[in-house]
C-alpha cells in the first residue's frame, strides 16, 4: 500500500482532536440533551435517482449546540442496576445496550464509558441513538436498497462536527453504491458516486484520515475480479480529499483486491487495520508506517468476519457465521510475533456484525441474527464488551 505513510502520519496527528470532537457530538446527539430527533426530506442524488424512487427526507434542527465531554476513564462494568421498564424489548442481559433493531450496519461508540451507541439500521436506513432501557431516538433516516447485504452500511460524523454537524454515509440505492453527506438544514449531497453494486458484497467502511481526508473501504460487490480492475471503485481503499457535494471527483485508490464485508480499525499508535472475507479464506491485515500492508491472520474455515475493533494493544475479529470474537496481540517492532488468536466470546449472542472500540478498553457490536441468524425476542442487539487482557479467553 504505496499511499498507507500518508494515511497513518495524518490519521496519528489528528485522531485526538478528531475522538475529542466526535465523542463530544455523538453524546449531546445521543442522549438527546436537546431533544433533537432529525428526519430527513428529499434526497435529490440525481434525476436518475428521482426516477428510481430514492425517498424522503426532512430538515435538521439547525440551532443544535455541542456540550463538551470529559476524556476517556477506565472503563467500568456497566451503569448501577435499576428496575428495567416493561415492555417487550427488554433484555435481561445487563451487557446488551440496544435492543430491537433493524439488521445493523456500522456502529460508533457514543460516549466515553461505551454506555451509549450510534447504530445503522442496515435495512431501514436509519441512524439511531440509544442506551440501556432507551428510550431509542433515530437521529436520520436515509433511502436506502436494503435488498441483499446493502443499504445504510456505515456513517462518520465530521471531525468538526461540533461546527459544522456534516454527517458522512457510505448507502447503497437503487442503482450503486456511494458517498453523500448530510449538512443542518439541507438534503444529502453525492460525495462519491458509482461504487459497484451487487446481490452481495456491498458491506463496507469509512473513517476520516484527517480533517480533509475521508478513507472508505468498499466491498468487491460479489465480483472478485473488479477488486483487482483499476478502472472500478468495487473492493478498493480509497482516499476522498474533495468532499464538496456533487463534486464527485475520482479518489485516489490507496489498495486493490479487497473482499466483502470489509471493516476497518485504527489504533492509537496510528496502525490501520483491514478485516475482510476473501474468495478462499477471511482474513486480517495491518498497514503500517512504512506503508507495507501485512497479512495477519487468516481464516481458511471463513467464519465470516465482519467487523474489526483495535483497543489495549489487540485487535478483535467479529464472526456472523462463527459467532465469536477473537483476539490477536497487535505485532510491534519489538514484538513482530503474530500468535494464534484467542476466541474471548463464543455463541452468546448469535450471528455478529459491526464492532467499534474506544481506547480504554470498551467494545462494541452489533448482532446481525435477523439476516443471517436466529434472531431472539429482542434482537437485534448492541453489545457493550470490555476488552479482557491479551491471552484470556472468556468463553
Amino acid at each position: 500500500m504505496r499511499q498507507g505513510r500518508h494515511i497513518h502520519r495524518r490519521a496519528r496527528n489528528s485522531r485526538s482532536r478528531q475522538n475529542a470532537a466526535s465523542i463530544r457530538n455523538r453524546v449531546a446527539v445521543l442522549l438527546g440533551i436537546l431533544g433533537l430527533v432529525v428526519a430527513l426530506a428529499g434526497c435529490d442524488f440525481s434525476q436518475q435517482d428521482r426516477d428510481q424512487a430514492a425517498g424522503q427526507f426532512s430538515e435538521n434542527d439547525e440551532n443544535f449546540n455541542l456540550p463538551s465531554t470529559p476524556p476517556q476513564s477506565t472503563p467500568q462494568e456497566g451503569p448501577s442496576p435499576s428496575p428495567p421498564p416493561p415492555g417487550p424489548c427488554v433484555d435481561p442481559d445487563p451487557a446488551v445496550i440496544a435492543t430491537c433493531l433493524a439488521s445493523t450496519g456500522g456502529l460508533r461508540a457514543g460516549d466515553d464509558q461505551g454506555e451509549v451507541t450510534i447504530v445503522a439500521e442496515r435495512t431501514t436506513g436509519k441512524i439511531i441513538t440509544t442506551k440501556r432501557y432507551g428510550p431509542p431516538r433515530t437521529v436520520a433516516t436515509f433511502p436506502v436498497d436494503g435488498s441483499g447485504d446493502g443499504g445504510l452500511i456505515d456513517f462518520a460524523f465530521s471531525p468538526t462536527y461540533d461546527q459544522d454537524q456534516l454527517v458522512y454515509a457510505l448507502i447503497t440505492t437503487p442503482s450503486d453504491n456511494r458517498v453523500v453527506r448530510l449538512a443542518p438544514g439541507d438534503v444529502p449531497k453525492p460525495i462519491l458516486t458509482g461504487i459497484p453494486k451487487g446481490a452481495t458484497g456491498n458491506m463496507g467502511a469509512m473513517l476520516f484520515a484527517s480533517p480533509t481526508e475521508l478513507v472508505v473501504a468498499t466491498g468487491n460487490a460479489g465480483n472478485p475480479a473488479a477488486a483487482n480492475d483499476p478502472a472500478s471503485l468495487a473492493g478498493k481503499l480509497l482516499s476522498i480529499t474533495d468532499l464538496s457535494s456533487g463534486g464527485n471527483a475520482r479518489p485516489k485508490v490507496l489498495t486493490s483486491g479487497l473482499g466483502s464485508n470489509v471493516s476497518l480499525c485504527p489504533n492509537n499508535s496510528g496502525t490501520l487495520y483491514i478485516a475482510d472475507q476473501g474468495q478462499t479464506e477471511d482474513r486480517l491485515q495491518s498497514v503500517d508506517e512504512s506503508g507495507t500492508a501485512t497479512v495477519l491472520w487468516t481464516w481458511p474455515d471463513k467464519p465470516q468476519i465482519a467487523g474489526c475493533a483495535a483497543t489495549t494493544g489487540q485487535v478483535f475479529v467479529s464472526e456472523t457465521r462463527g459467532q465469536r470474537i477473537e483476539a490477536i496481540t497487535a505485532p510491534t517492532r519489538d514484538n513482530p510475533t503474530v500468535n494464534p488468536p484467542t476466541v474471548v466470546l463464543d455463541k452468546r449472542y448469535g450471528a455478529l456484525g459491526k464492532m467499534t472500540a474506544l481506547e480504554n478498553g470498551v467494545i462494541q457490536f452489533a448482532t446481525v441474527n435477523r439476516a443471517y441468524g436466529q434472531p431472539v425476542r429482542t434482537d437485534d442487539r448492541v453489545v457493550r464488551f470490555i476488552a479482557p487482557p491479551a491471552g484470556e479467553s472468556r468463553t
